[in-house]
This record gives structure tokens, sequence and C-alpha cells, in this order.
């Protein structure tokens, strides 16, 4: 009896099929596709199989009522009785779908074999690995980046494109204040663009005196890392909770960049100020410089708040109320609080606030006095505490 095989495969991973489904292909008689860039087509040739390509051939009959609602089209009919009639032919066949081969279309296939006396089997992928539409978004931007692609992407440099990463991280930050998990997958693919273009762009530019990297390199290269400074999880190391993991973290990475030998190497200062400030006063802590206790902290701020209130002239009042936020970064830090996020989180509630006082306001704001802005805040505030979960803040 003749025997049709179909095969469930992943465009992403071309070479990557269940052992029954290789072991089909390397029995078979014929192997057929529908097209011929087959992602798979390069795979079949280094395996010396016979393989062509059953693309249907003109239009052939009507279609029913059924294959209408399924989605079928003519030329798709056309092709599931190509494929039987090669079935006929070769004798053991194996059909490798891909993304253009719907289930309307495999089911016509079954039901022309049915009708041809022609048996059938489905190998399905099954589970397809994490990760797989990465390879799909690393193939749709080196398309945009190349011949006949986007003229915007292909003007684009690592410093052109740097501003758009600043911007996505930020957008992510204030999806997560939100903690809307729609925005927040939104965001992080933005983001997860952003690594890939910079990529595309590496490999693009690079020639016999400048340097590239390609996406496999920049995600080698963090994989390498984590494995290196995770011994606990991939090696032999034991660790007895986080803190110990955080300590050994930084040992391994300092051992790995030897170059670094000032205090301060590696801190960035283009990041936002509250964050290089912390960043500053860890390396300051972890070299031995820090508070003994909080009190001493608290202390320190309000020796800042003095002096700022006795500063003579603006030169001076900015530079104390700048070492007045650095003693209040300095406790943050204490209490394992992020300063920005802090910031960020009292600015997001001071806004929802006055718009609830601009809301509530039954005159001209104008006319407000400082008791009514009070009393309108005093209002807002109390609202927005009444109707907060009991943990909130």
């Amino acid at each position: 009896m003749a025997r049709l095989v179909l095969v469930d495969t992943v465009s992403e991973l071309p070479g990557l099929l269940p052992l029954h489904a290789w072991s089909a292909l390397m029995s078979c008689d014929l192997v057929v596709v529908g097209r011929d860039d087959h992602p798979l087509a390069v795979h079949l040739d280094m395996a010396d199989l016979r393989w062509e390509v059953v693309a249907g051939g003109a239009e052939t009959g009507g279609l029913s009522r059924a294959d209408l609602l399924s989605g079928l089209s003519r030329v798709d009919k056309a092709r599931a009785e190509a494929v039987v009639d090669r079935v006929h032919e070769a004798g053991e066949v194996v059909y490798l779908l891909d993304a253009g081969d719907h289930e309307a279309f495999t089911r016509a296939v079954g039901l022309q074999a049915a009708r041809a006396s022609v048996e059938v089997e489905v190998v399905y992928f099954g589970a397809r690995p994490k990760g797989t539409r990465l390879l799909e978004l690393v193939a749709v931007e080196q398309r945009l980046r190349g011949p006949g692609g986007c003229p915007w992407d292909a003007e684009q440099d690592h410093r052109s494109l740097a501003r758009y990463a600043v911007e996505e991280v930020y957008e992510l930050a204030e999806a997560i204040d939100a903690d809307d998990v729609d925005a927040i997958r939104e965001e992080l693919g933005d983001l997860l663009l952003q690594v890939v273009f910079h990529a595309q762009v590496a490999e693009d530019n690079a020639g016999d005196h400048r340097p590239g990297f390609t996406i496999d390199d920049v995600a080698g290269g963090i994989v390498d890392k984590l494995v290196r400074r995770h011994p606990h999880v991939f090696g032999d190391a034991t660790v007895a909770g986080a803190d110990e993991v955080a300590a050994n973290w930084e040992q391994l990475k300092a051992a790995e960049k030897p170059e670094r030998t000032g205090i301060f190497d590696g801190v960035p200062p283009a990041q936002p100020a509250l964050g290089y400030a912390e960043a500053l006063q860890r390396r300051a802590a972890k070299a031995g410089f820090d508070w003994s206790a909080d009190a001493e902290a608290a202390e320190r701020i309000r020796a800042e708040l003095e002096e700022f209130l006795a500063a003579e002239d603006d030169g001076a009042r900015a530079a104390e109320l700048g070492d007045l936020l650095l003693s209040v970064v300095g406790l943050a830090r204490r209490h394992h609080i992020d300063a920005e996020t802090a910031l960020r989180g009292a600015a997001g509630r001071f806004r929802r606030r006055l718009e609830a006082v601009v809301a509530a306001a039954d005159r001209p704001l104008s006319s407000l006095t400082r008791d009514d802005w009070l009393a309108l805040w005093d209002g807002a505030k109390a609202d927005e505490r009444s109707s907060a979960p009991p943990d909130a803040s």
C-alpha cells in the first residue's frame, strides 16, 4: 500500500526534527516540499536525499462548502492532489510541511489520500523550544537592513540608535511601575529589538580593519558569563544564600576584569543621577567607606539640610542640595531601596493626587487659597489610601 508521511517542521529551526521524522526521511523513496526555498532544502541536500517541489500547478476543480469554510484555496487543493499522485508514482513519500501549509491543506491531503487508498501518517513537531521566534526576529531585522529593505534601518548606526535604547528602558520601567503585564511584554519586545538591531549593525559594518560581532556573539557572551558567575548552579560550589551569591558574583567579576584597578572603574557616569550616586556609594562601601548605622546616615541628612538652609547664595545652595540628595540616597541604599524607583513612585503619587485635587475643585484654581489647596490635597491623599490595597504605600 502506498504511504504518505506528513512531517511538521519549524521554519526557524529547519534541521531540528523529532527522531521519528528523521527516520521516515532516511527510509522514504522521495521527499516532497511545497516550494523550492523550503527551509529544510539545504539539510536534504546534505543528507543526500532525493527531493522535489510539488507546487500544485494549475487550479483544478471546484471547492466544496466545507473547503470554503476551512479556508482551502483551489491552488492548495490542486497541490494536495499532486502530492497524493506522487505517492502512487514513487512509493513511500514524506511531505515536509512548513509555515505556508495551514490546517485546511493538511486536511485536504488526508481526504485526497483516503480517496486514493493511500496510507497517511502525521508526525507532529510537538512542543516548540522556547526562543524560536527570536530567530524570526533576527531574520526580520536582517531583511530590513539588507538589499531592498528599509532605507531608515539601513542608515542607522550604534550612535544613532543609542537614544532609542534609553527611551525603551524608561518605557519598560513605566510599564513595570503600572504593573501592566501587556505593556511590560510589549516594552520588552521593543527593548529586545534594540539588541538585535545593534548586533545586525555590527555584523553589517564589520570589515578588514573594523571588528564586528553577530547576535550569536552577543548571546554567547552572556551565556558564558552567567555560567561562569553561577558556579553554585553549573559547578560544584555551594552557597548559604543570596548574599553569598552576590559576593561571589563580585569576586568573579573582578577576576574577569583585572584591568579595572580604580575603585570606580566600570561605573558609567551617563546613567541617571540617583542611580549613579547609588553605584558610587556601593563601590565606596565595598572599599570600607560607609555609615556604621542608620542613625549615623540619618544624622548626616539632618546636617546637610542645616547646611542647605544656611547657604548664602544660589551656588552654595545648589551644592548643599546635591550633598543632601546624596545623603538621602545613602540611607535608601542601606535599606536596600532603589532611590530612582522610590522617587519615581513618589512622583507618580504626586501626579495622581494633584489631578484628583484639580478634579475636586469646585471653582477656578486661581481663586483657591493656600488652605483650600491643602484641604483638597489631604482629601485626595486620604481617598487614595482608603482605596489602596492594605500593603500599598
